[in-house]
């Protein structure tokens, strides 16, 4: 793996000159006000413009103007006509184009296909500022407005959606983004690397097309290029019978036959490797892998998840080999990702002169996701737990990339001096995940080497460091600093690797909880655990003693807030009966649940789409997957979680009965719900013409009985022993 070019070693551009601005302009009137008669690079994104680390579009606005370029912002346009495209006109080299912070679908849409009432990225919540499929109308638009501009998409919403993928809006197979937004180039991953290397080569006159050697970049090719080893995936994991019996011993080159994963007759400089196992002398710098064709995972449900399968194994900088998958008459080309920022250039990256709050034109409208991260502070990216639902290892990768303790600090004294508002308090020290802070593998080479798609699961890998003094050492220095009164930690904590840290549970406990600790189960059965990549509920019930303790030592008395995810591949209703069981034992009490929402590319989503488990070899006979599909089911998943409701007793009753579980149906303690309703309750409106309504009836009950029903209907009341349960209303991509 060659090193990278490190990120600030380029010679700045000559317009190095005329910046920083003060905010990057969104105007012409501002451009003026700068001195500048053109944009270098102009970026559209759905969110609204906040000039702060915590927003992508900030980071890699202010990381361009570093390199000397003149970078100008088109935040939220009107993508009904080109006007807004054209304010800041023509850019001189490209145009970069992003969702934002969030995928504009799971941003509009609940996990129920529902349309959210508000946007957190917007002016005052407003909901319907952005387009669907936001990447794809706003390179439309730019491509309208200027026929010959570079166009560059990237965000979480490029990259999750790079090769053929299941789009859950659609129940459909979607093409690569890459197609059907026209771009010249997708950037996945974080996009530091690839965009001052674009710019500068843009900058010294290469041509977009010239620009096909780059880490972490997708590009179109109509034939590939030569010199290249092409491995055929189906023989790097068999999905099944796709040809005769092959050789295991066997480096055959074939050239003009047609592969598995493709439909079209090869070109003749191209070597195809046919083989079982691995290839030891193939050079993995010139190796591709060619995936199956749109054609054939839109087609077949086994052939999808066996890309699933490949795409993560091909996720390691350290191993990955470049991708290709055909869409019709021509190739999806994906590099290798990128490789991970260092933790100086981490450093420099979250010091840049982030104005830390939106742009003036917004006024004194409030933006909720700016409200609610301003005294937050990122330490890390990355993350590798690998939970199939999740997004963050797609996008951001598995390798923990750091930022030193000093920069910390001094983004800490930054707020407390400059951000107004500040009350002592840093919301959050944390990242994807709150402590994966400085834990890597013990040695370089076997991490280079790793194919595993999670350092925890089934158990935490014995070459892992867990080491957590670094993170305990920061929070005691952040605490101690002047003017700071409380670092609390909202990030979410991964339990099975914090009970390898009772000091860390303490230091935890003991300084950083206020009051309440969120922690994500998720499920408690072997079952739903095993398809989500997570630890059993015997580790939560460890980390949970070791909270308990501490927070007595300090004499406080501080709750734990669980995850769960409703309807997730693999879950059974029997399983959610059990996990309302757990609840009820435990005195929880859900406020909000959250239903699985498949969001693209992730391991999860390949098991709702395909009914077949890609986290091992996949088959026609391989293992199925249960899935609870359609709103009848994932409805009443949810209503388990809510157990303590009354307008989902009668479906619970229903269900109860179905499943031979009566038992659970009775006015006592051990029964999960009453047998009488209350007046007023049991109302289903499944907001469609026709919906039966459930009317309510009364069985003779005691007063006691009344007042839990009362506690379960209404808005719950907190007490001692039992504390509501919250669950996000957005889905977790934890990105």
């Amino acid at each position: 793996m060659q090193p990278a070019t490190p990120l600030f070693s380029y010679k700045k551009f000559w317009a190095e000159r005329l910046t920083p601005a003060p905010f990057l302009p969104m105007t012409r009137a501002e451009m003026d006000d700068l001195g500048w008669d053109s944009c270098d690079v102009i970026i559209v994104c759905g969110d609204a413009y906040v000039d702060h680390p915590s927003f992508g579009m900030a980071i890699v606005g202010r990381l361009l103007e570093a390199q000397g370029f003149r970078v100008g912002m088109i935040a939220q346009p009107n993508w009904n006509n080109t006007d807004d495209f054209c304010a800041l006109g023509r850019p001189n080299l490209f145009f970069g184009v992003t969702a934002g912070n969030m995928d504009s679908m799971v941003n509009r849409y609940t996990s129920d296909r529902k349309i959210r009432r508000d946007d957190a990225y917007t002016p005052g919540g407003e909901a319907g500022k952005r387009p669907d499929r936001s990447v794809i109308v706003y390179a439309q638009r730019v491509r309208e407005a200027f026929k010959d501009v570079p166009i560059i998409i990237g965000g979480i919403e490029a990259s999750l959606r790079r090769v053929a993928h299941f789009d859950y809006w659609s129940e459909k197979v979607r093409r690569s983004i890459l197609i059907d937004a026209k771009a010249d180039l997708l950037i996945f991953g974080n996009a530091e690397r690839q965009l001052a290397e674009i710019g500068h080569r843009l900058a010294a006159g290469e041509t977009i097309s010239d620009i096909t050697d780059l880490r972490g970049t997708a590009f179109v090719n109509r034939q590939p290029p030569p010199g290249w080893t092409e491995i055929d995936s189906t023989h790097l994991d068999r999905p099944g019978p796709v040809g005769p019996a092959v050789d295991p011993y066997a480096m055959e080159a074939v050239s003009n036959e047609k592969p598995a994963g493709d439909a079209t007759d090869l070109e003749p400089n191209v070597k195809v490797v046919r083989f079982s196992g691995r290839v030891p002398n193939a050079d993995r710098s010139t190796s591709v892998i060619r995936l199956p064709a749109f054609n054939q995972v839109n087609r077949d449900p086994v052939l999808y998840a066996h890309t699933s399968r490949i795409v993560h194994l091909e996720s390691n900088p350290g191993n990955a080999r470049a991708l290709v998958q055909r869409h019709n008459d021509v190739d999806v080309w994906l590099n290798p990702p990128p490789l991970p920022l260092t933790t100086a250039e981490m450093d420099a990256i979250y010091e840049l002169p982030y104005k830390r709050r939106p742009h003036p034109s917004y006024g004194e409208a409030k933006i909720p996701a700016y409200e609610m991260i301003r005294f937050s502070i990122s330490i890390q990216r990355g993350c590798f737990g690998g939970c199939t639902f999740c997004s963050i290892t797609e996008h951001e990768g598995r390798i923990i990339q750091n930022r030193s303790e000093d920069s910390v600090l001094r983004e800490i004294e930054t707020i407390r001096d400059e951000v107004p508002g500040f009350t002592g308090v840093i919301s959050d020290l944390g990242g994807p995940t709150a402590n994966m802070y400085r834990l890597a593998c013990k040695t370089p080479a076997i991490e280079a080497a790793c194919r595993r798609p999670s350092c925890v699961f089934p158990g935490v890998c014995p070459n892992l460091n867990t080491n957590h003094a670094p993170l305990i050492k920061l929070y005691q220095r952040a605490r101690s600093l002047p003017g700071i009164k409380k670092v609390l930690i909202a990030s979410g904590v991964r339990y099975d690797l914090a009970i390898e840290s009772p000091e860390y549970v303490k230091e935890l406990a003991q300084h950083h909880t206020g009051g309440y600790l969120k922690i994500a189960p998720e499920a408690i059965s072997d079952g739903p655990l095993a398809k989500m990549m997570k630890p059993g509920v015997g580790t939560y019930y460890r980390f949970k003693e070791l909270f308990d303790r501490y927070s007595a030592e300090a004499g406080k008395e501080q709750y734990l807030i669980p995850y769960f995810i409703a309807a997730h591949p693999g879950t059974s209703d029997e399983d959610m009966v059990e996990l309302a069981l757990w609840l009820k034992r435990n005195r929880y009490r859900a406020d909000q649940v959250q239903a699985f929402l498949p969001s693209p590319m992730a391991s999860a989503t390949a098991m709702y789409h395909t009914g077949k488990n890609p986290l091992g070899r996949v088959g026609p006979d391989s293992e199925s997957v249960a899935v609870p599909k359609g709103l009848k089911v994932r409805r009443l998943h949810k209503a388990f979680l809510r157990y303590h409701d009354a307008n989902n007793w009668p479906l619970l009753r229903d269900a109860l009965r179905r499943m031979g579980r009566s038992d659970l149906i009775g006015n006592g303690k051990r029964h999960l719900v009453p047998s009488y309703q209350p007046l007023g309750t049991g109302e289903r409106s499944e907001g469609r013409r026709g919906a039966k309504t459930v009317k309510p009836f009364r069985t003779t009950h005691t007063r006691a009985e009344q007042a839990d029903t009362k506690r379960g209907s209404g808005a719950v009341k907190k007490s001692k022993s039992a504390r509501n349960t919250r669950r996000a209303t957005t889905p977790r991509q934890r990105s």
